[in-house]
């Protein structure tokens, strides 16, 4: 018969128990600076996200800022330019979705789709053509902006209209919308 000093723990069993208890922490301990060197560095992370002032920008201008690596587009549209591009509805232009990175990928072309509510003024784009990567031109107030008012890849003859959307030539694509939002009424943030 058993007797009930055998159910109480010895201290075999307490070293068992510490002595796991270290090699858990010291196999966490070790394995920390490799797991952490894998996080992207601060340059990297500085790159992720961009915030623009707008106020400077005044109706009919556009800019271009560097998100990425790449150009975005910024165009504070006229009040002629929006109703424009409002007109012209999605299921109307060679590619019926809205690029746009916040919204479903079937989400139609529409102009709305292309802005954020209530900010109808502010398009915001990345710049590359969706034929070849070439940058459009229609940013200065000179550039040739093709037969729709928005922008004209001059190397293969794509035209976008006030939204961003192709219209005419072999791009297959809208211009994209990036993710981005306004932090205040005047400033944004992309990515």
């Amino acid at each position: 018969m058993a007797s009930h000093a055998d159910d109480e723990p010895t201290r075999r069993d307490f070293l068992v128990i510490a002595g796991n208890a270290f090699v858990a922490v010291g196999a966490a301990a070790t394995l920390w600076p490799f797991v952490a060197q894998m996080n992207p560095d601060a340059s990297t992370q500085a790159l992720a996200s961009t915030e623009l002032d707008l106020a400077p920008i005044k109706e009919g201008q556009a800019i271009t800022a560097m998100w990425r690596g790449k150009p975005v587009f910024i165009r504070n549209r006229t009040k002629e330019e929006i109703a424009k591009a409002e007109e012209v509805k999605g299921d109307q232009v060679p590619d019926n979705s809205a690029r746009n990175d916040l919204l479903p990928e079937d989400t139609p072309a529409d102009d709305v789709n292309r802005v954020k509510e209530g900010k109808t003024n502010w398009l915001v784009l990345v710049g590359i053509c969706t034929h070849l990567g070439c940058i459009p031109k229609g940013q200065s107030m000179g550039d040739e902006r093709g037969e729709f008012g928005g922008w004209f890849c001059p190397c293969h003859g794509s035209h976008y209209d006030t939204s961003g959307r192709i219209r005419k030539g072999p791009a297959p694509r809208n211009l994209e919308v990036p993710p981005y939002a306004f932090i205040s009424d005047t400033k944004i943030k992309i990515g």
